[in-house]
């Protein structure tokens, strides 16, 4: 049995091909493997507040000597990072949003990289300390970024893999729905090859 993370990160609570896709990942995840548990964590719905300097201030106090308002600060990001240790896989929704992440998902990313507890500073530079995950993320995107030209344009996935990868996370599946403002056609193209992946994947 295993732990099941799923984040969806896009505003839209409606024509959002990555919750669309992700959802028909999860469904078909819950299908063959029905004793694992899922627990959900939309960011939109339920936004977690960027981060502010009393936040950060918390956060490098030693819980020991953090007073009540740290304590009561700190209190959701420890929520964050707690559900993110439990988790065995994690499956994200994360449309593109300006070539990068939507700002509710870097926000959620500033939660969870937290020293101490999903990484460490050693003398020989940071380890992550929540590795041996296995991570999907679903995006979708107007124009192709994977290859050609605007390739250098991707800073989602480049972000998310870097990211992932300092908190010791380096096991990703990137399920991408591109070229979805170049017509009918493309559309039906990319998703085809997406609910392929899913098929895939998701009996893993």
């Amino acid at each position: 049995m295993a732990n099941v993370l799923y984040i969806n990160s896009s505003v839209r609570s409606s024509g959002s091909l990555s919750r669309q896709l992700s959802a028909e990942f999860i469904a078909k995840w819950k299908a063959n493997h029905p004793a694992d548990t899922v627990v959900e964590r939309d960011l939109a719905a339920n936004p977690v507040p960027h981060l502010t300097e009393e936040m950060l201030g918390a956060f490098f106090t030693a819980p020991e000597q953090r007073n009540a308002v740290q304590a009561q600060t700190v209190k959701l990001s420890d929520q964050l990072v707690d559900e993110v240790l439990a988790a065995d896989v994690i499956v994200i929704g994360a449309p593109m949003y300006n070539f990068s992440v939507p700002s509710g998902l870097k926000a959620y990313i500033d939660h969870i990289a937290r020293a101490g507890r999903t990484f460490k500073y050693t003398e020989t530079g940071p380890v992550g300390l929540a590795g041996g995950k296995k991570v999907y993320v679903f995006t979708a995107s107007g124009g192709v970024y994977s290859e050609g030209p605007a390739a250098g344009c991707d800073f989602l996935a480049t972000y998310l893999r870097a990211v992932l990868g300092f908190l010791g996370i380096t096991d990703i599946s990137f399920i991408q729905a591109e070229g979805v403002a170049l017509g009918e056609q493309a559309v039906a193209a990319t998703l085809a090859k997406s609910r392929q992946a899913i098929d895939e994947l998701a009996g893993a």
